[in-house]
């Protein structure tokens, strides 16, 4: 599913306009974006909770070379699910 089938089915589950689906699916957007690296990070209570952890450093391999290179600690986003998420994941997988 991509951006403008979300604003769609928005639009339909809701009535609202197109053009404020897609108001709100930005603003949702920017909000998750701009507080991820809140102690917290940000948590939609059955849905999950997106968070930055940090990637400890290690050492790889140049596939092409086998030369072993060092790669840096660095900080990712991560996503949780929450139970509402799992249970429905879950649903689906029983159904298929």
């Amino acid at each position: 599913m991509n951006r403008s089938e979300i604003i769609e089915y928005i639009n339909k589950e809701t009535g609202q306009p197109k053009v404020e689906c897609d108001r709100w699916l930005t603003a949702l957007i920017e909000t998750i974006s701009e507080h991820i690296t809140d102690p917290d990070g940000v948590k939609l209570v059955g849905f999950g909770t997106f968070a930055v952890t940090t990637r400890r450093a290690r050492l790889g391999r140049n596939p092409q070379t086998g030369v072993s290179i060092k790669i840096p600690s660095r900080k990712v986003p991560t996503f949780k699910p929450g139970t509402f998420l799992k249970q429905k994941v879950a649903e689906v997988a029983e159904n298929a």
